[in-house]
């Protein structure tokens, strides 16, 4: 295990530069230049060069990058052109909000998804296991932010129930208030994830169902729920696993769409900012930190099937 880890490791490092050259690239040769955007329109020809020569965007763009790439592995991330404030720290500032969300909506999607394809397997071809493919189909297919938007329209402006903008209303904090803000971004973010995560489980239990094993513990008289949850569903797990580590990485993505409509203070928010002003080192760096801890949950992912079904050998 340890000897695998070790090698899981070594591989992120190649994953991580190439993630770092290809953001590199795509921000420094898209037109505009922040030296302009910092010191405005009016500026003169000599104080951009200077800003430039600062920067270090005089220097040739592989020079810059190797600059860039030194600098972080040093702790510096830059500091933001708009901001004015260093990167990391406002990433890490802005990062808790979305880990908020993305936990939140990772719980909710795991759930329901697990459950209703527990289910759907359990019931399969009959009224209940269609009906609940059909909201797993609705879910799949509808866009984050519209779906976003009409919860915001039915919950919200009509009903009334719960806030439609914001973590926190102005001068307050408290953990109710808190919740109550989360609702509908996370249901919002979690409705894709839940449905993939549904059909997997609905495939992964199916195919474990059809074993003998679990014919053997039906004729020994053991009630369906303890079969298909402590005996179906464990063996059915390792894949449903898989699925779900690869959408918390979606999740903290797809939370740029939501935390937008829903005015949610994440990094998905900031980056949107940070593009729009075209403060390439606070785009850069969020782009880094979520790359990294995307590549990171597939690590322990990984690591978790061994705990899962001893029969996986990493050597």
């Amino acid at each position: 295990m340890a000897g695998y880890i070790l090698r899981r490791l070594v591989a992120l490092i190649p994953v991580l530069l190439g993630v770092t050259i290809l953001v590199f690239s795509i921000m420094h040769l898209s037109p505009g230049d922040p030296a302009k955007i910092i010191l405005g329109p009016k500026a003169t020809e000599e104080s951009l060069q200077q800003l430039r020569t600062e920067l270090g965007l005089n220097l040739p763009v592989h020079e810059q990058y190797l600059r860039w790439i030194g600098n972080v592995f040093k702790g510096d991330w830059g500091r933001s052109i708009q901001l004015k404030m260093e990167v990391l720290p406002l990433i890490l500032d802005r990062f808790g909000a979305t880990l908020i969300l993305t936990a939140a909506s990772i719980f909710l999607a795991a759930f329901f998804g697990i459950l209703f394809g527990v289910i759907a397997a359990a019931r399969k071809y009959t009224f209940v296991d269609r009906f609940l493919m059909l909201i797993i189909l609705i879910g799949f297919c509808m866009p984050v932010f519209w779906l976003g938007i009409l919860l915001q329209i039915g919950f919200g402006l009509k009903l009334d129930w719960l806030p439609i903008s914001g973590m926190y209303p102005p001068g307050e904090r408290g953990a109710g208030e808190l919740l109550k803000h989360l609702i509908l971004p996370a249901i919002s973010l979690s409705m894709g994830s839940g449905a993939i995560i549904a059909r997997m489980t609905r495939s992964s239990m199916l195919e474990v169902l059809d074993h003998d094993y679990i014919r053997t513990a039906y004729a020994k008289g053991i009630r369906e729920r303890k079969v298909v949850f402590k005996h179906a569903l464990k063996n059915a797990f390792i894949p449903v696993i898989t699925v779900l580590g690869m959408q918390i990485g979606f999740l903290l993505a797809g939370a740029v769409l939501v935390e937008i409509v829903f005015s949610w203070p994440g990094i998905g928010t900031l980056m949107i900012n940070g593009i729009l002003a075209r403060d390439f080192p606070l785009v850069q760096g969020i782009i880094l930190f979520v790359a990294t801890t995307y590549v990171v949950i597939n690590l322990l992912v990984d690591i978790i099937y061994a705990f899962l079904d001893p029969r996986i050998s990493y050597e």
